[in-house]
């Protein structure tokens, strides 16, 4: 398999934020469900628990990384089905997350944004959730899970030029 890469990088007043895309056919509550719901998030990202809802913190399980880590995560927006937000801080930095879902025309795009990523991390978080959004379509599929060889090292260089094409 050789996934290509779909992420953007775009200036904002905080720093850089990194987008990328999926599309789906499929109704918008059901892409809603499959990155909420526990049950649903266990089979390409990993299970969490808590209390759901915005200012909440819940613990999530990195299912798919070495030694399937469990970190928590703060919920700072939750706007059923469109607009989900989560910060979380731990031995790799801060980082801040969102998910933004729109439906057109019985297709369901999501697009995941990274907020104010370090462009030099860019390199190394890009492929990372490259995987992680194909893991969701493999996923809602029923497809085999991609492999994460198959996007690190390979697209670190699409990362690491669409940075240093900002300045």
């Amino acid at each position: 398999m050789d996934p290509q890469p779909h992420g953007t990088l775009v200036r904002t007043s905080d720093g850089v934020d990194l987008r990328i895309t999926r599309a789906f056919d499929a109704p918008i509550d059901d892409i809603w469900a499959s990155i909420t719901e526990s049950d649903r998030t266990a089979a390409w990202f990993g299970p969490w628990e808590g209390e759901p809802g915005a200012g909440n913190t819940i613990r999530v399980q990195m299912s798919f990384e070495d030694e399937a880590p469990w970190s928590e995560m703060r919920i700072d927006a939750c706007e059923p089905p469109r607009h989900l937000a989560l910060s979380t801080s731990d031995d790799a930095g801060a980082w801040r997350l969102s998910a933004d879902l729109h439906e057109k025309g019985g297709t369901t795009e999501v697009i995941l944004t990274h907020h104010d990523i370090a462009r030099s991390a860019v390199s190394e978080v890009g492929p990372g959730w490259e995987y992680y959004l194909d893991m969701l379509v493999a996923a809602r599929d029923a497809r085999p899970l991609p492999e994460f060889a198959d996007y690190f090292p390979s697209q670190a260089g699409y990362y690491r030029d669409l940075a240093a094409g900002l300045g």
